[in-house]
C-alpha cells in the first residue's frame, strides 16, 4: 500500500508539473507542435525533385548577417544568367518551425522560369519574438542589394513572397518597406535602400489576427503559437503586435499582390479578408481562390504540390504575376 501511495503521489506531482508548465510557458505546446509532420516540408521537397529543370545554379547557406546565427539564405538562378527579376521567398511553419531548405526544389523550379529566387531563413519563436523575422527579411534584402552582381539579383525588380506564416511575414515586411508611415506607427525600424519591391506573392497566410477562434477546438494551439511569437501571453491586448494584423493596416502603398488559398484551408478567410482590404485601398490584386464545392478539397499549402492540377495552376499564376510586375515595361511608383 505504501508503494502504491508513493507512486500515486509521484504521478500526481508529475501531472501537476506538466499542467503548470503548459500554463506558465508556451514552450511545452510549441515543442508538441513543432515536430508535427504537417510542419515539415521535407517530404514535398523530395517529391518535387522530378520537376527541377537542368541548368539551375545554386548558392547555398549565404550568411546575410554575420551577427545573427539564424541569418542564412539560398539563391537559385539559371546557369550563366546575369541579373534577373528576383523572387525572395519566406518559408512557412507557424512562426515556430519550418526551414528555407524545405522549399529548395520549389525555388529551383521557379528559377527555371527565368528568375533568380531566394529562400530566406529567419528565427523561430519562442527563441526570438516578433518583430525579429520582419527585421531579418529586411536585412536579407539589403544583403542581396549589396551582393546583387555576384548573386544575379536585380534589386530594382524584387517580388517578396511567402507561404503560410511566411506569407504574413513577407506581407508585413513589404508594407513596412513601402510605407514609412506604417513602419513608424508599427515601430518597425526597417530599411532596404536601393531595393524596389514590385509585387508580392502570398499563399495561405494568417493575415487577420482577429479571425482565429482562440477559445475553440484548436484555441490552445493557436494561443500557444501567438504567445510564443509575441513573447506575451496576452497578445490580443498588445497594441504593438496589433499592427501585424494586415487587413486593418494595409495602405495604398502596398505592392500589387497575388493571393491564393485552398478551399479546404482553415486559413481561407484570412486570404479573402486581405484581398478585400487591399482592393478597398486601390491595390492591384490577383486572387486564385477556389469555390467551396471544388473537388478535390484543397488543403493548406496546396500550391506547393506540383503533382496536382491545382498546384501546377498556382505556379503558372505566380509566374504570370511575377513576369507582369517585373517587366521593364512596368514602373513601380513605390
Amino acid at each position: 500500500m505504501t508503494i502504491l501511495l508513493i507512486f500515486a503521489v509521484v504521478v500526481a506531482v508529475l501531472v501537476t508539473g506538466v499542467l503548470l508548465a503548459f500554463r506558465l510557458s508556451p514552450w511545452p505546446m510549441v515543442l508538441v507542435i513543432r515536430y508535427l509532420p504537417a510542419l515539415s516540408g521535407a517530404g514535398i521537397n523530395e517529391r518535387l525533385q522530378r520537376f527541377v529543370p537542368d541548368g539551375i545554379d545554386s548558392v547555398l547557406d549565404e550568411h546575410y548577417d554575420p551577427a545573427d546565427r539564424d541569418a542564412f539564405l539560398d539563391v537559385f538562378r539559371p546557369a550563366g544568367a546575369g541579373a534577373l527579376p528576383t523572387v525572395v521567398w519566406v518559408h512557412g511553419g507557424a512562426f515556430i518551425a519550418g526551414s528555407r531548405t524545405d522549399l529548395r526544389n520549389y525555388l529551383r523550379i521557379l528559377a527555371g522560369r527565368g528568375f533568380t529566387t531566394v529562400g530566406v531563413e529567419y528565427s523561430h519563436a519562442p527563441e526570438r519574438h516578433y518583430p525579429a523575422p520582419i527585421l531579418q527579411v529586411a536585412a536579407a534584402l539589403s544583403y542581396l542589394r549589396v551582393n546583387a552582381a555576384r548573386l544575379g539579383i536585380d534589386p530594382d525588380r524584387i517580388v517578396l513572397a511567402g507561404d503560410s506564416a511566411g506569407a504574413q511575414i513577407a506581407a508585413q515586411t513589404a508594407l513596412a518597406l513601402c510605407d514609412p508611415d506604417y513602419a513608424a506607427a508599427a515601430s518597425l525600424p526597417v530599411s532596404a535602400p536601393g531595393v524596389r519591391i514590385r509585387a508580392t506573392v502570398l499563399a495561405c497566410g494568417p493575415y487577420d489576427l482577429r479571425l482565429p477562434d482562440y477559445q475553440g477546438e484548436y484555441g490552445r494551439f493557436l494561443k500557444a503559437i501567438m504567445w510564443a511569437y509575441t513573447g506575451t501571453r496576452h497578445f490580443q491586448d498588445n497594441t504593438f503586435f496589433g499592427y501585424a494584423s494586415l487587413p486593418q493596416n494595409v495602405t495604398p502603398r502596398f505592392p500589387p499582390a497575388f493571393l491564393t488559398v485552398g478551399n479546404g484551408d482553415p486559413l481561407r478567410r484570412h486570404s479573402v479578408a486581405l484581398a478585400e482590404a487591399l482592393r478597398e485601398q486601390g491595390v492591384e490584386v490577383d486572387a486564385l481562390f477556389y469555390p467551396d464545392d471544388h473537388t478535390p478539397l484543397l488543403d493548406h499549402e496546396y500550391q506547393i504540390d506540383l503533382n496536382t492540377e491545382a498546384g501546377a495552376a498556382a505556379l503558372e499564376r505566380i509566374v504570370a504575376h511575377v513576369t507582369t510586375y517585373t517587366s521593364d515595361r512596368r514602373h513601380s511608383v513605390r
